[in-house]
Order: C-alpha cells, then structure tokens, then sequence
C-alpha cells in the first residue's frame, strides 16, 4: 500500500542532537559546509572535525607523555637496589678508611650530572663531596696544574665525585685554546705518573666517559633552549660544542690512547639512553670496590652494549679511521 504523501504546509520537525541540517550535494555525502546541531546550536561540520583533531592530537601527546612517564618510573625504581648497594659499599669504604675519587667525563649534555646525582641520592653526605671546579684562577694558573685538584681529594673513608676533573686538560681546553701546546704536553706526559701514585697509595680511582652520539647531544641542547626548567645548563661552549665534534673527537682519541692504563683504566659509558647508562655505571662503581653484597642475587654484570673498556673503544675508532677515514665516536 503507497504510503501517505506528507501534507506540503506541515512544518519539518525539528532534528535530533547531532543531525545534520543541510547536505553539500545530491548524493547525500555530509560536506564541511553542512550544519551539524550540537545542544540546539547548528555547528558547522568542519569546526566539529577541526576539533577532533586537536583532541586526537592532545591525546597521542598524553599516551605518548604517559608512556615516557611510565619508562621513567620504572627505570628509576630498577635503579633502587643498586643505590641500597652503593650504601652498603659508602660503609665498607668508611669501615676501612678507603680513599675512593670517581671522575665524570664525557661530552656537554652526555648524563654525567643526571648520573651523579643517582649515585648520591640517598648516599650519607657527611662522606661524599661532589666537585664541579669552575675556570681557575690567575693564582691557580700560577700553581702546579693538579695543586687545586689534589686539594679536593678524600680523605679515608671519603668518597668525591668530580664532575669534570683533570682530563679538562686533555679535551676542553685544548679544543678551545685555553691552554698552550705546552701546557696540554706536560699534562699528557705527567697524568699518568700522577694517577699511578694514587692507586700505588691506597686510593680507588675510577674514571668513566660519557659517550653520546652528535644528534642526541643535538637534541638535547634542543630541549634545553626551550625547556625553562634547563636553559640554565646551556653555556657558550655548548653552543660551539656541535661545531667542534670532530676536534673533540680527536682529543678523545688522544686521550684514551695516552691515558688508559692498566692501573687507572677507562670505562665507556654510552649514554645515548640516559636510564640505561646510569644504571650500568652505577654496577661498574660497584665492582670497582671489594665490599661485601648486600643483595648478592642481582646482577652485577654491565650490560655490553652500554659499557665498553678504554682499550675497546680504542679498537672500534681506529677501525673507523681505516674504513671511513675519520671517527665518528
């Protein structure tokens, strides 16, 4: 049976939220000119998908910020037992009066201050020091170079931590002309008699790179132009730090090639992932000293891919010299 025609002056009834009043074309396809009514207010269809959008947008930043969050998290909690052993080794060295001096090296921006303080956070701080020395004064320019280094030293059962130490000598200020050729010379031929006086004296000395790739260490100044909270730590030197990536590479070469001993060895921490690479240097500041486990189940091993010896990194560039003709460490 046909159905009834609608009577011509009965007015169209009024649509239901979310209905669309108005099509673009006879074949019924919604366009981004259709009118849409949300709440009794007719919206336009195109500031209804602009909107999801931007909250498609707004959420896979949250996911994307929550996953990282989660990461952080965990990595941090991996961390816990590890710092409950370095407690646990801070009271053997206090036991026994061990003198132990760590040095932090390493490019701007690899995680030496992000790892530094891991190690401390919930060390005792009556028998720690971490030491960050500024540019030297025209006295201290006048002294013997290691005079105000030695002055910082531990005394037993002392532990300091030098953010940049020493080997500023060997990297930083040759690259920027802050030393004569004499001055750099003196030092690489006197550091190592230097650093075997310590050991041969009862001190415990580890020193460890930070070894970050050049579009990490990019992006990190990135963040810190833009982060608040970080443009603190951005110097003039950072700025020229990009600039000058194959001379520092080339006083890193210098540097471990004259510098890594068998009594005061280099360790490479690649720390490209900052979590990981503190973890890993925390275990090798562990098994640097002989101190009863307080947990002996965890492991103690440091992960290859992010620990290497001096002498192995040595290898690695000097393959790279012979297959690319430069480094690119």
């Amino acid at each position: 049976m046909p159905m009834e025609s609608m009577p011509k002056n009965q007015p169209r009834p009024k649509p239901s939220q979310g209905e669309v009043l108005e099509t673009a074309n006879a074949d019924g396809d919604v366009s981004p000119e259709s009118m849409v009514d949300l709440d009794g207010e007719p919206r336009p269809v195109s500031d209804l998908l602009a909107e999801v959008q931007s909250l498609r947008g707004e959420l896979a930043r949250f996911k994307k910020e929550n996953r990282r969050a989660v990461v952080r998290r965990r990595a941090e909690k991996a961390l816990k037992p590890f710092q409950a052993e370095l407690i646990r080794m801070q009271k053997y060295l206090e036991q026994t009066k061990k003198r132990m001096i760590i040095l932090f090296e390493g490019r701007d921006a690899a995680g030496k201050g992000g790892t530094i303080r891991r190690v401390t956070r919930y060390m005792n701080e009556k028998h720690y020091r971490v030491v960050a020395l500024g540019k030297p004064t025209e006295h201290q320019r006048s002294q013997w170079f290691f005079q105000r280094y030695v002055e910082q030293f531990p005394y037993g059962g002392e532990q300091v931590l030098f953010d940049r130490s020493w080997y500023n000598r060997a990297m930083v200020e040759p690259v920027f002309g802050f030393c004569t050729q004499q001055e750099y010379d003196d030092f690489m031929q006197g550091v190592v008699g230097f650093e075997k006086d310590l050991v041969r004296q009862g001190t415990i000395l580890v020193k460890l790179y930070f070894s970050v790739t050049k579009d990490e260490q990019e992006r990190r100044f990135e963040r810190r132009k833009t982060d608040s909270l970080r443009q603190w730590k951005l110097s003039e030197i950072d700025v020229q730090a990009q600039d000058r990536w194959d001379d520092f590479t080339h006083q890193k070469y210098e540097m471990l090639r004259r510098t890594h001993t068998s009594w005061a060895p280099w360790t490479i921490i690649r720390s490209n992932n900052k979590q990981r690479a503190r973890l890993n240097a925390i275990k090798v500041i562990l098994n640097s000293v002989p101190y009863e486990r307080l947990d002996p189940k965890l492991d103690f091993v440091p992960d290859p891919d992010i620990v290497a010896s001096g002498a192995r990194e040595l290898e690695i560039m000097e393959a790279q010299m012979l297959r690319e003709g430069r480094f690119t460490v």
